[in-house]
């Protein structure tokens, strides 16, 4: 059973999601919250294993919440996908670096609701290509970065050349049929990436890969 924790301060946004998840026989709201203060504590209180969170919210913002989570070692398997609406949130680059694994916006169809809560669920990251370098592309380009990171020495070449499709969007499958390798094999070369690099998900692989310079704001693979 996935247990979904909804924090936003539109009532009837909780109510709709609400509606969508609780027909799914492996989904279960299991808390409801109204600003990301409260998101936070009932996180720790219930444990979920995805928290759908808006981005503007009273008292402590999604991003705020989101960099509490997880930065919460006690939370460690609870991920957070936050809710936005493209033209007004400017904290979307933010909040991935935060430790989101990914985005929706608020008038999603109920399928990719779905199927996004599932996804993160597992363990992956919601990145979907063409929203990740929108949107990825445009808040990197405004981010401060750092200089190029020690741990990437440490990397192969097929690693930083996967590295790179991952920072551009690509799934598994997309990057094994652009290498020519098998979708295994892809999925373990970003895992091996995951653990080398100490992030806890693809969403931070892609934040790295445009902070690090592998990536520029407006590439694309």
């Amino acid at each position: 059973m996935i247990r979904v924790l909804l924090a936003d301060d539109q009532t009837l946004v909780r109510a709709g999601f609400k509606s969508i998840l609780v027909d799914e026989d492996d989904i279960e709201v299991v808390g409801e919250a109204s600003d990301g203060r409260e998101a936070v504590r009932l996180a720790r209180e219930s444990r979920p294993d995805v928290v759908l969170m808006d981005i503007r919210m009273p008292e402590r913002d999604g991003l705020e919440a989101t960099r509490d989570i997880a930065g919460d070692d006690r939370l460690d398997g609870v991920r957070v996908v936050i809710l936005t609406t493209f033209d007004v949130d400017d904290y979307v680059y933010g909040a991935l670096r935060a430790g989101a694994s990914g985005f929706l916006v608020k008038d999603t169809e109920p399928t990719e609701l779905l199927h996004a809560v599932r996804v993160v669920a597992r363990g992956d990251a919601l990145i979907a290509p063409a929203v990740t370098r929108r949107l990825i592309s445009e808040f990197a380009g405004r981010a401060q970065r750092p200089g190029p990171s020690p741990r990437l020495n440490a990397l192969t070449e097929r690693e930083r050349e996967v590295m790179t499709l991952v920072g551009s969007g690509l799934s598994n499958d997309e990057i094994a049929q652009r290498l020519v390798l098998s979708p295994a094999t892809a999925k373990t070369h970003v895992s091996r990436l995951m653990t080398k690099l100490a992030v806890r998900d693809r969403a931070q692989l892609v934040v790295l890969a445009y902070e690090t310079g592998m990536i520029t704001p407006g590439w694309l693979a």
